[in-house]
């Protein structure tokens, strides 16, 4: 499996939580131009609200009119008082994913999947990386997507600092270790990867700052907090016009008769291999399906 890219040929370059008690900002949803929709029962929705969000993110999903939008529901930990019956939920609804917060190993991962046993078998299940433990047990943990339904994971930065006791900062220096090894995990088995989100809703320039330095880490986008937030995350993790032009040349380069079966070439007078090709490909693919969204 090492190596897979299964999980991550799509766009994700935005991923917007919303209350899922909050039937107005679901509403709006739809008409919002991120790539995904998480509809929150965990941090979003107080204790004595929580049954009837459950009822709504249900409801909402059945509805359907999310378009090219994937919809993921954030359930409560199964450890918690509502948390096995948010999984049941879910696994009988229409949804494409369960997000799951708080995984502290692989272990854990093994008891979503069972509890998804009855599930449809395109029901995704993605992870929160927010704990301690967690982002010591990276590759376990990832590997698990070997045999179960694991697919992505979303980096949860805040819960994360307040475990460490850590301050997260805009320059987000003491998880910069964590960032790069939770990339190079997911990526080695093939795990699409999201970003944590950017607290500052307001200054954009702060917002677009934490997205670029998240993308020259490799993540395949970023988890968000508002809409105001969608337009400069979509523009900073999709593929820009220089990008797209070397694409294009590497796969048109690689394409010609006195190229083929040739493992290194030469494009615009520069060593260009294999690799290179796989990786203009996915940009364009991806580039391709933003375009298509529209």
């Amino acid at each position: 499996m090492t190596g897979a890219t299964t999980a991550t040929d799509r766009p994700r370059r935005s991923a917007l939580y919303l209350p899922a008690s909050n039937a107005k900002a679901i509403a709006k949803a739809r008409t919002l131009p991120c790539d995904v929709v998480i509809l929150d029962l965990e941090d979003a929705v107080a204790p004595d609200a929580k049954e009837e969000a459950r009822a709504a993110a249900v409801a909402a999903v059945a509805e359907g009119g999310f378009g090219h939008r994937e919809v993921a529901i954030r359930v409560n930990g199964i450890d918690t008082e509502w948390g096995a019956a948010d999984v049941a939920a879910v696994a009988g609804s229409n949804a494409d994913a369960v997000l799951v917060p708080k995984v502290d190993g692989p272990a854990d991962i093994d008891r979503y999947d069972m509890a998804l046993a009855s599930a449809a078998a395109d029901l995704q299940l993605w992870a929160m990386i927010e704990t301690c433990s967690s982002v010591l047990s990276l590759e376990p943990i990832a590997a698990q997507a070997r045999d179960t339904r694991l697919s992505l994971w979303i980096m949860g930065t805040n819960d994360l600092a307040k475990e460490m006791r850590a301050q997260l900062t805009p320059d987000r220096t003491p998880f910069l270790p964590f960032l790069s090894q939770a990339v190079a995990a997911a990526r080695m088995h093939g795990v699409a990867i999201l970003d944590g989100v950017c607290n500052e809703f307001r200054d954009l320039d702060i917002f677009s700052a934490e997205a670029r330095q998240g993308r020259l880490f490799g993540f395949d986008g970023k988890s968000l907090i508002h809409p105001a937030q969608i337009d400069p995350c979509n523009a900073v993790f999709s593929p820009g016009e220089a990008e797209l032009e070397w694409a294009t040349s590497v796969i048109a380069a690689f394409a010609l008769p006195e190229n083929r079966g040739k493992g290194v070439i030469k494009v615009d007078g520069r060593m260009t291999e294999l690799l290179h090709l796989e990786q203009a490909q996915r940009l364009v693919a991806i580039a391709e399906q933003i375009g298509a969204a529209g």
